[in-house]
C-alpha cells in the first residue's frame, strides 16, 4: 500500500514522449489568463522560491529520484515548452520520482515532479503535457498562497512539513504505514489543501491553453480526466491526487465542452520516440521484467530492444546488452540513448578508449546536449583527463546550482588533480554541494566548515567558501 507522499499535488496518468521536434507550429489564440503579481497572496514570491527550494532538498533526501541526464533531460524539453507560454521565470527544477503510484506534484515557487508509474502508464506525450500545464497553472495563478485559510502567516512553510513528513509513510509497511498516511491526508484535509472548484477549473482552462500554445492537443487533458475516471472506478483505494484534486462528472464535461474552442491539434505526433522514453523509465524505476521486455524485442519493437539492451546491463551481463544493443543499431544507430549505452556498456568492461570513441564524436555534434556532455565526462574522468571533464560540466552547472549529477562528476574530477594546492578544497566545496541539494544540509555545512579552515592563506578561496556558507547557513533555518 505504498503511496507517493506529497499529496500537495495533482496526479495525472500520462507518459512522456521526446519533444525535440515535429511540435505544432499553429498560431494560438488569443485567450485571457489572469496575470497574478507579487502583490497577490499572503507569501510573496521570494519566500514561495525559497520553500520551493528547501522541499526540492527534503524530496531528493526523502524519495527515491531517478537520476539520470539522458530522461532528465526529455521531461525537461516537454516542460520547457509549456512553461515559455507562462511568465514564470526560472523554475526551481524537475524531478522524477521512482513510484509506481500515477501521480504528480507542483510546489510555489517552481518545483515540479513527476511519478514513474504516470510515465509507464501514459499514452501519448500531449497527456503529459496537459499534467505539466494543469500544474503549472496552479503555480502561475498562485493557488497555494491565495488560500486565505490555508496560508495564514506561515501557513505555506507548515504545509512544507506535512508534505515532507508525508515521505516517511512511504518507506513504512502493514498498518503502522497506512495509518500514517491516512493521519497525512486528514492533516491535509483539515488545512483545506483541496483545490476548490473554481481552482480546478481555472487550472484546466489555464493550462489547456498553455498545452496548445507549446502545441499540444488540449483533448488529451479531457482524455485523461475520462481515462483516470474509468480506471479509479475498479480499485479498491482511491491514488493521492484524487484527494487533492476532486474530478467530478461536471468537471470532466467541462472539460471536454473547453476542448472545443480550440482548433484541432494531432495527438501523439512521435510515437515511436514517446515508447522509448516509457520503456526506458520502466526500467529505470524497476517496472519492466525481462519477459515482456523479451516480446517486445521479439516483435522488432526499437523501443523494446534498447530498452532491454538496459535491462541486462544493469543486470551487469555486457554480452547480452550489447547483443541487443547491435540488433537496436540495425533499426537506426543514430539515437543519442544508443550511444549513451554503449559507452556504460563499454565502461562496465574498462574499455575506456572504446567508450570515448562510443560518445564523443555524437558529443561534438551536439555540445549543448547535457547527457552526452556528462556521460563524456564521466569517460574523461576514468581516463584522469580531469581539466577535460571539468570544463564539460561546468557550463551546465553554471546554469542550474542544483544539477546533482553535476556537482557529483565535479567532485570526482577535482580529486584527480593531484598538483592543485586547493584540491581538497575543491573536493569539499563540490561534496558540499552534492550533500546539500540532496537535503543533507548538516554534513553539506561541516564540508564547507572544513573546507573554509583548510583554505586559510587563499584570501580568494576562502571568500568563496565563506560566501557560500553563510548562504547555506541561512537558508537552513528555514525549518521545515
Amino acid at each position: 500500500m505504498k503511496r507517493t507522499l506529497l499529496c500537495l499535488c495533482l496526479s495525472f496518468a500520462s507518459v512522456f514522449s521526446v519533444a525535440d521536434e515535429g511540435f505544432n507550429t499553429v498560431k494560438t489564440p488569443q485567450f485571457d489568463v489572469p496575470e497574478i503579481g507579487g502583490g497577490v497572496g499572503f507569501i510573496d514570491q521570494q519566500k514561495e522560491r525559497a520553500i520551493g527550494e528547501k522541499v526540492f532538498r527534503q524530496v531528493q533526501h526523502q524519495l527515491p529520484i531517478i537520476h539520470d541526464p539522458w530522461l532528465e533531460d526529455q521531461f525537461m524539453s516537454v516542460f520547457s515548452r509549456i512553461l515559455s507560454q507562462t511568465q514564470l521565470g526560472e523554475p526551481i527544477g524537475l524531478v522524477l520520482v521512482r513510484d509506481a503510484q500515477i501521480n504528480a506534484f507542483a510546489v510555489p515557487g517552481g518545483l515540479f515532479a513527476l511519478n514513474s508509474g504516470m510515465v509507464t502508464s501514459s499514452r501519448n506525450m500531449d497527456e503529459i503535457a496537459g499534467v505539466m500545464g494543469h500544474e503549472i497553472a496552479h503555480v502561475t495563478q498562485r493557488h497555494y498562497s491565495r488560500s486565505q485559510e490555508a496560508f495564514k502567516g506561515q501557513g505555506l512553510l507548515a504545509l512544507a512539513g506535512i508534505l515532507v513528513g508525508a515521505a516517511l509513510a512511504t518507506q513504512a509497511d502493514g498498518d503502522i504505514g497506512g495509518a500514517v498516511m491516512m493521519g497525512t491526508q486528514a492533516a491535509l484535509m483539515d488545512r483545506q489543501l483541496s483545490y476548490s472548484r473554481n481552482q480546478e477549473r481555472e487550472a484546466d482552462r489555464i493550462g489547456m491553453q498553455f498545452m496548445y500554445g507549446a502545441g499540444y492537443n488540449p483533448e488529451s487533458m479531457a482524455d485523461f480526466f475520462e481515462t483516470m475516471h474509468r480506471a479509479t472506478s475498479r480499485l479498491s483505494y482511491l491514488p493521492d491526487f484524487w484527494f487533492t484534486h476532486p474530478l467530478t462528472t461536471e468537471r470532466m464535461s467541462e472539460s471536454r465542452l473547453r476542448t472545443q474552442q480550440f482548433p484541432r491539434v494531432q495527438t501523439g505526433q512521435n510515437v515511436p520516440e514517446f515508447d522509448i522514453i516509457k520503456w526506458y523509465t520502466a526500467v529505470l524505476s524497476n517496472q519492466a521484467n525481462e519477459r515482456e521486455l523479451q516480446v517486445l524485442a521479439a516483435n522488432q519493437n526499437y523501443a523494446g530492444i534498447v530498452a532491454l539492451s538496459e535491462f541486462y546491463y544493469r543486470q551487469g551481463d555486457y554480452a547480452l546488452a550489447q547483443q541487443q544493443l547491435d540488433r537496436a543499431k540495425k533499426i537506426n544507430a543514430q539515437h543519442n540513448l544508443i550511444a549513451l549505452i554503449q559507452t556504460d556498456i563499454y565502461l562496465g568492461q574498462n574499455k575506456l578508449d572504446d567508450a570515448e570513441q562510443s560518445i564523443v564524436s555524437r558529443q561534438r555534434i551536439v555540445p549543448e546536449n547535457r547527457a552526452l556532455s556528462y556521460k563524456l565526462a564521466e569517460v574523461y574522468i576514468r581516463q584522469n583527463k580531469y581539466s577535460e571533464a571539468e570544463r564539460l560540466v561546468n557550463r551546465f552547472v553554471r546554469k542550474n546550482d542544483r544539477d546533482i549529477s553535476g556537482w557529483l562528476l565535479l567532485q570526482q574530477a577535482a580529486n584527480l588533480d593531484r598538483d592543485n594546492p586547493m584540491r581538497t578544497v575543491n573536493v569539499l566545496r563540490h561534496r558540499a554541494e552534492v550533500q546539500y541539494w540532496s537535503g543533507d544540509e548538516d554534513n553539506a555545512i561541516r564540508s564547507l566548515i572544513h573546507a573554509q579552515r583548510l583554505a586559510k592563506g587563499n584570501n580568494a578561496m576562502s571568500a568563496k567558501v565563506e560566501l557560500r556558507l553563510k548562504q547555506m547557513q541561512d537558508e537552513r533555518k528555514l525549518k521545515i
